[in-house]
């Protein structure tokens, strides 16, 4: 396989002549190979090696295991050193290579696949990575764009083909490109193989909704768009065959452009435990003074009249120098204080926990067969830290199926169903859905529980007639007729297809169309309408409308839009109904739906003609045509006539809603990044309930330029603090930002705010010198959303997030354009949907719906950080306890050297917050073990010392000689350790049972042996003693020594936590008796009721639909269709917010206090 193309200076602009790879070769453009690996087989073990050994105890155990090869000083034998350091270094870089195995096998999955590029006029089968800049290339049907085309031909009239862009943007809907017409007629080889255009277009980059270019071609010129592109990664639909042009190849694609680069991730608490083995190893080299210079001042003081029977070593001639190697042997004896087991039991811990969570079958998703699955081990507890989630919008909390739910006509609203009384009928009492038997054309997966509609159709109701007319006239659906009543409709926008399928069951089927005509069976009976004009949708006018002539030949004007555009263009005759109306559009909006009002509009013939020449001279006007067909657009659009509204469901995904209000109030924020349109995530944001109508205010910034975002957010600021002062009656708060922790008065506010910014003010709002101002303005609101973002943005948001607040970061995500994010977060969470497996390829952990975050941080993520935490406060007091008896030890011989379950963890989020504070292993945490462990090694060393210093044996023989007292403070020591973890097991099991006091029983058994008969034969210099534990352990004196060590030991810390679980209980502990408060009284929960929301008028018409579709169809350049998959869904309420209430730890940053600051305690676990 060839090479993937190195780095290169940047382009200015791009030359790139078709048919010519010797003329495009000279500027050194990228193949088409892509690399995502890391190593190859050469440079991987230097490269591993050097990646593990900047993990600072790797390196520490390494410089230690080069000290216990030097003979003068070393205490231990080598290999006690290099076989665990080897065994880990092993486990990790096999770890390392696996993982890199997968990604040279995808890329090579990828860069093998064939594609068909044009060789001297002759079609040949080539892989990717073999494609060239300049090559032309042909795809077919279903197949992926090898790289980013510029479209030459097709199969289908006018040079358009139809793409899937879900590897880009996550949308599922089809998007049209087209050909320029001088080159749609080369549609053979022969006529391509004489193509030798030349394109003069911008450098390589990341914005996948531009592109600018110029093709020079037979003396001329023609201006290129994105229309005329089709961009790697995206699938070729209903489109035989199409050719292109490379433009850009490999590593230059907008794919990957916008890929984001594998990063290492490392844990808080790994970080935290860099910084502690470089204070241990300082604390250790300051033992390790303390003893040589003691070692030095005794051999020159005391040991000099012992040379006769302690003679010094060979080379050593003073007690300086025998200090000096004392130093390096103590070094060695007492690393046991970090010892590389410590980095084994973590990595043990983190992979039991790992299949924790791939056996949770809570987290089974039945219907797919999909289990949750953590496909790293190093991020466990990390899960119990999460500040703030970045969630993608389509596939992730949506499952982007759109369902037409109910509708107002003429005053009336249908949709409700009611039950035998004509009371609204509740979940789980609907009735039968409407039967649409009598249509032979229905669509059977189409279903709706009003009967009451359907009756209007057939009693003649001509305001429902004229409501679905308009349905099944105004749109840009294309239909496509594979056999006799089959029909399949292929919608830009999933809106669309939704309402035009209601239609059609409802009796008017949109049949076909020309670029003329269109053809619809009302009843049963075929009309043909006589296609005017298409008003098309953009984003400003937020409508779109068509004008037909039907065969009476009368003119009429049929528009839908979003309300509050349309609303303010009807006639004033309208009044009384539009009231209503807005009523109607209320209650929908109040439940989450996508609005769309219907009206119409009659036109005269005279007027029309004149209308139609103005429209012909502005389409063809060389100058501000945008502008000029805008205002005839405007013109024509008015004083129309009410029909109605819709209302569309898009469907949450299972458990949104609640999931969201859970981890909120775990005080976890979350951060909607989603590249569709304003309205579509404002309205998902509505039915997710991250946004209310209870909230203070929702900012909406949409500045095109640098100062017009700049503006919008420091009114944003302004009126924030403005409503904080009137409610604190002028408390005043101080503002300070740190380069560590970035804090803000704007947190402490009054109120509930949320912020949704497009992503054109998005890109200036993350420029260098806005970024700070953006994110004070973000983190001061509830709910964040952020439209129209590409990959690389929701990338820079997430960078943003972790650079300034110093906060865990989660991303979830289910597509390609996910990726980015995934893998700039601490932690990534893919969701394996309908968007491919790019998402969970390049995440952490995996699942199938977003319900089973909640339980993956609440219930896995706490008790990872949980125990954790708990190991390593055990672990570090039960070694520094070990080790300090050592340290002792060198003054007396001459310097010779449980928790909740996991439903409480749901149902008290508050839980949650001690490991987003990092409450349970810091700093403080840490010296206060290293205090306990010092505290034990004093008591175990001097109360044997003391009490052998006078004891006999039972025949009256001394008792103190080293032997017995290594045992006895060696069992006192193992003892302690044990009850000690005893005490910190918050819920017993047979395995905890197993495990500690089969270890005690290990020590014994192991003790027993080291002193045994049969280890001395065989090696009697390394175990003289033999004999020396039974004899100590048979004395009742060395008992009483170890018990009376064990109580003075322990009782303090049983006193301690008695005392604190008394007087000052944690969150945990009130859990704790609560629940054995409920088990006695065995009292039932109480049912939460549920409140609806009713608020304001949001409009959610066309959220994924693309400006000139219709222009498209008039021109005669038609559109195919697929079916829609529809389904309904109930919502259901979240529980109601409560404000969390933090009091951060820590002198590095400070953060604003507010009025009620001084009654908020932090809640510790």
């Amino acid at each position: 396989m060839e090479r993937c193309a190195a780095r290169r200076a940047p382009e200015e602009e791009r030359r790139v002549r078709a048919n010519a790879r010797e003329y495009n070769e000279k500027f050194q453009y990228a193949s088409n190979c892509i690399k995502t690996s890391k190593y190859n087989i050469i440079t991987f073990l230097p490269v591993n090696l050097f990646e593990q050994f900047q993990e600072v105890a790797n390196t520490y155990f390494l410089f230690l295991l080069i000290l216990q090869l030097i003979p003068q000083i070393s205490s231990l034998s080598w290999f006690t050193t290099i076989v665990p350091l080897v065994l880990v270094l092993t486990i990790t870089a096999v770890k390392d290579a696996t993982d890199d195995y997968f990604r040279h096998k995808s890329d090579n999955q990828v860069n093998n696949r064939q594609s068909q590029v044009l060789i001297s006029g002759v079609l040949r089968q080539e892989q990717w990575m073999n494609v060239r800049v300049g090559d032309i290339i042909k795809l077919e049907n279903n197949q992926f764009v090898a790289a980013d085309l510029l479209l030459l031909s097709s199969s289908e009239p006018h040079g358009l083909c139809y793409i899937e862009t879900a590897e880009l943007d996550g949308e599922t809907n089809m998007k049209v490109r087209q050909a320029i017409p001088v080159t749609s007629e080369l549609g053979d080889t022969s006529k391509l193989a004489g193509f030798d255009g030349e394109v003069i277009c911008e450098p390589p980059n990341n914005k996948l909704d531009k592109f600018g270019g110029t093709l020079y071609w037979k003396e001329n010129k023609y201006p290129l768009s994105n229309q005329n592109m089709l961009l790697r990664g995206c699938v070729l639909r209903n489109t035989e065959w199409c050719f292109g042009l490379v433009i850009f190849a490999g590593p230059d694609t907008k794919l990957m452009q916008n890929s984001g680069r594998t990063k290492f991730k490392r844990t808080s608490i790994d970080r935290l435990m860099n910084t502690l083995v470089l204070w241990i190893f300082g604390f250790l080299v300051c033992m390790g003074v303390i003893l040589a210079i003691g070692n030095a001042i005794w051999e020159h003081e005391v040991g000099v009249c012992f040379q006769i029977y302690l003679p010094w070593d060979e080379g050593v001639h003073s007690a300086f120098f025998s200090g000096f190697l004392s130093f390096w042997s103590y070094i060695i004896i007492l690393n046991t204080v970090v010892p590389i087991s410590l980095y084994v039991s973590v990595e043990v811990i983190r992979l039991g926990h790992s299949y924790f969570i791939n056996w949770d079958k809570k987290m089974y998703c039945a219907k797919r067969r999909t289990p949750a699955e953590a496909r790293t081990t190093t991020l466990n507890e990390e899960l119990g830290q999460v500040e703030y989630i970045f969630s993608d919008k389509t596939g992730t909390l949506t499952q982007n199926i759109m369902v037409f739910s109910k509708c107002s006509v003429n005053g009336h609203s249908y949709g409700d169903v009611q039950d035998m009384l004509g009371h609204k009928a509740e979940l789980g009492e609907r009735p039968e859905p409407v039967d649409f038997s009598f249509n032979p054309l229905a669509d059977p997966r189409f279903q709706f529980w009003d009967p009451s509609l359907l009756e209007a159709i057939k009693l003649g109701d001509p305001h429902v007639h004229e409501f679905f007319r308009l349905l099944s006239l105004c749109h840009t659906v294309m239909s496509e007729e594979k056999s006799e009543g089959e029909l399949y409709y292929k919608a830009q926008s999933p809106d669309e297809g939704a309402l035009v399928t209601a239609a059609r069951n409802f009796g008017f089927v949109f049949r076909s169309r020309t670029p003329k005509t269109i053809t619809v069976h009302e009843l049963g009976r075929a009309i043909t309408y006589q296609l005017l004009a298409i008003l098309d949708f953009n984003n400003i006018r937020k409508r779109m409308s068509v004008i037909v002539r039907s065969p009476e030949g009368k003119i009429r004007l049929y528009c839908k839009g979003a309300d509050t555009i349309l609303l303010e263009r009807l006639h004033p005759v309208n009044q009384d109904l539009t009231n209503v109306t807005t009523d109607h559009l209320n209650e929908y909006a109040g439940e989450g739906l996508r609005t769309l009002v219907l009206a119409y509009k009659d036109l005269e013939e005279s007027y029309y003609e004149e209308w139609s020449e103005r429209l012909r001279r502005a389409s063809s006007a060389p100058e501000a045509r945008e502008d000029r067909l805008a205002q005839l657009y405007d013109e024509v659009e008015h004083d129309m006539m009410l029909l109605g509204a819709t209302a569309i469901e898009d469907k949450l995904q299972q458990g949104v809603p609640e999931t969201i209000a859970i981890l909120t109030l775990a005080n976890i924020k979350i951060w909607v990044l989603t590249g569709d349109k304003q309205e579509t995530a404002v309205n998902i944001g509505y039915s997710c309930k991250m946004l209310t109508d209870d909230m203070t205010e929702v900012f909406v910034v949409t500045g095109h330029t640098v100062l017009e975002v700049r503006e919008e957010l420091r009114k944003a600021r302004e009126k924030m603090m403005d409503a904080s002062r009137s409610i604190s009656n002028g408390f005043s708060y101080q503002e300070k930002l740190s380069s560590s922790k970035l804090t803000s008065v704007l947190e402490a506010i009054a109120g509930e705010y949320a912020l949704v910014i497009n992503g054109h003010s998005l890109a200036h709002a993350l420029e260098a010198d806005m970024e700070v101002e953006f994110l004070e303005t973000a983190c001061a609101c509830k709910a964040v959303i952020c439209c129209r973002v590409t990959p690389l943005q929701k990338a820079q948001v997430v960078e943003l997030v972790k650079k300034y607040k110093k906060a865990v970061t989660l991303a979830i995500g289910d597509g390609a354009n996910d990726v980015s994010m995934i893998k700039t977060a601490h932690i990534g969470v893919g969701i394996s949907g309908q968007e491919g497996i790019q998402a969970v390829l390049a995440s952490d952990y995996s699942f199938s719906q977003f319900k089973f975050l909640q339980r993956l941080l609440l219930v896995h993520g706490r008790w990872s950080y949980l125990r954790m935490c708990k190991f390593l406060c055990y672990f570090f007091y039960k070694n520094f306890a070990f080790t300090m008896v050592h340290f002792w030890f060198g003054f007396f011989c001459g310097f010779s050297a449980q928790d909740v379950p996991e439903q409480r963890s749901m149902e008290y989020p508050k839980l949650y917050e001690p490991g987003q504070l990092n409450l349970l292993f810091n700093k403080r945490e840490f010296f206060i073990c290293i205090a306990q462990g010092i505290y034990t090694s004093v008591l175990m060393f001097f109360i044997p010392y003391g009490v052998f210093a006078d004891a006999t044996r039972d025949d009256g023989a001394q008792l103190a000689d080293y032997q017995s007292f290594a045992v006895t403070v060696a069992t006192s020591l193992v003892i302690v350790v044990s009850v000690q973890i005893g005490l910190d097991t918050g819920f017993w099991t047979a395995i905890n049972h197993f495990f500690i006091w089969g270890s005690l029983a290990t020590y014994f058994a192991i003790l027993f042996a080291m002193h045994s008969d049969g280890l001395f034969q065989m090696f009697p210099n390394q175990f003289r003693f033999v004999g020396n534990a039974q004899n100590t352990l048979a004395q009742p004196t060395v008992w009483l020594t170890i018990a009376l060590t064990t109580v003075v030991c322990i009782m303090p810390v049983v006193a301690f936590r008695f005392l604190k679980l008394d007087l000052k209980p944690e969150l945990s502990d009130t859990v704790r008796y609560t629940q054995l408060v409920r088990k006695k009284q065995k009292t039932q929960h109480r049912c939460m009721r549920r409140a609806g929301r009713v608020g304001s008028r949001r409009s959610g018409y066309a959220f994924s639909h693309q400006e000139g579709f219709g222009e498209l169809i008039m021109s005669g350049k038609n559109m195919r269709l697929s079916s829609l998959a529809l389904s309904s869904f109930s919502a259901r309420p979240s529980a109601g917010w409560i404000e969390t209430l933090r009091k951060k730890k820590g002198s590095d940053s400070s953060t604003a206090g507010s009025p009620s600051s001084a009654a908020s305690k932090t809640l510790k676990v």
